[in-house]
């Protein structure tokens, strides 16, 4: 029996939407093992406690055996230790002695503690002395591995970037502004919904509940904007393209995992503006130091946002564009013809492609 007609047709057409599933096994293997597959300090800030000639030369031994893997500096008490890591400017500090201490802020990053707890646990025991840990900035108690933030960042970012499908292919019929209205409704709810994931149901927080939800809105709204921006011209490589955006680059970046002195300098250097580092670092700030550098942090989600905006400024001036040639094709297709216009429709070819477009994004 021969193939239908139909058959090479339907087979380059499923052909030609197995690439963007490729592309993101190939996107994300290169991200998340790129990323997470072999995790080691470099330039991990640490302090040694002390003023005397025995403190200098056991932290410049730190620093020499580390082989660049430290960043060792001396402070004068203990005081001004734990004043440095409710700062974050350290990841711990070892004040030496009979008996041992070592400083650290696990609501900093807990990976970040447990690699400093194994070089000082060795440096102790060089001493035959045991090592006391403290942890001068913990984390919430429903959430002891500090990791919480980065997962309600995971549930926020799916619910954003999925919602962007769906606007922007079952929403294609719908004028721009409509969709930015539904866009900015949506990163409401989301963010509401990241609300109760982080205070009542898992206790992830235990204050500062409100400004929570604050970054969490900042954070779902520049989502949704740019996503809602890049739809008009990436069309049914938006899915790909967000999640380019906000999973490949921006799980890894986050600092929710490893931070970035624990990763490669190229996952480091987008930690410093990337729109998920500001989400964690923001609510870490926010929850457990006091409040301290969350400005920095609310300006990067805040110039997300602004370049949201401007996509979609951007996007309402092509669509402009498209219109006015649409009509004016239509004006010279219907010259010499007293028929009246039809109205306008959706091709079918454009509502599969938005109803492929939304498919792919919830099976994502």
């Amino acid at each position: 029996m021969s193939a239908g007609p139909n058959t090479g047709g339907a087979l380059r057409h499923v052909l030609g939407h197995l690439l963007t599933p490729l592309l993101m096994c190939v996107g994300m293997g290169l991200a998340y093992l790129g990323a997470f597959h072999a995790p080691a300090p470099h330039d991990l800030r640490v302090d040694v406690v002390g003023s005397g000639p025995t403190t200098q030369v056991l932290a410049q031994t730190l620093q020499d055996k580390g082989a660049g893997a430290l960043d060792v500096r001396t402070v004068p008490d203990r005081a001004s230790a734990v004043a440095t890591l409710r700062e974050q400017g350290s990841f711990g500090a070892y004040v030496p002695g009979e008996r041992p201490e070592l400083l650290v802020a696990s609501a900093s990053s807990d990976t970040s503690a447990m690699a400093v707890e194994k070089v000082f646990t060795k440096v102790a025991a060089a001493q035959d002395a045991p090592l006391k840990v403290t942890d001068v900035a913990p984390v919430a108690s429903g959430d002891p591995t500090g990791q919480g933030i980065f997962f309600l960042l995971v549930a926020l970012s799916i619910g954003a970037y999925a919602s962007v499908a769906v606007i922007g292919g079952a929403g294609a019929v719908l004028a721009l502004r409509i969709r930015v209205l539904l866009a900015a409704a949506t990163s409401l709810v989301v963010s509401l919904i990241g609300a109760v994931f982080a205070g009542p149901l898992f206790h992830l927080v235990d204050q500062g509940l409100a400004g929570v939800w604050a970054i969490s809105w900042l954070y779902t709204a520049g989502i949704l904007l740019v996503g809602v921006g890049l739809h008009t011209f990436l069309r049914r490589w938006t899915t790909l393209g967000v999640m380019v955006l906000f999973v490949m680059l921006n799980f890894t970046s986050s600092g929710g995992i490893y931070r970035p002195e624990l990763q490669p300098g190229f996952f480091g250097a987008l930690h410093a503006f990337w729109n998920g580092a500001g989400f964690v670092e923001g609510v870490r700030g926010h929850v457990y130091f006091g409040g301290h550098a969350v400005g920095g942090h609310v300006l990067t989600l805040v110039l997300w946002l602004l370049a949201g905006i401007a996509l979609v400024v951007a996007a309402g001036l092509a669509e402009a564009r498209r219109k006015s040639a649409g009509a004016l094709r239509g004006a010279h297709g219907a010259h010499g013809s007293s028929a009246a216009p039809a109205a306008p429709a959706v091709p079918a070819g454009r509502r599969e492609e938005a109803e492929e477009e939304v498919e792919e994004a919830v099976a994502v």
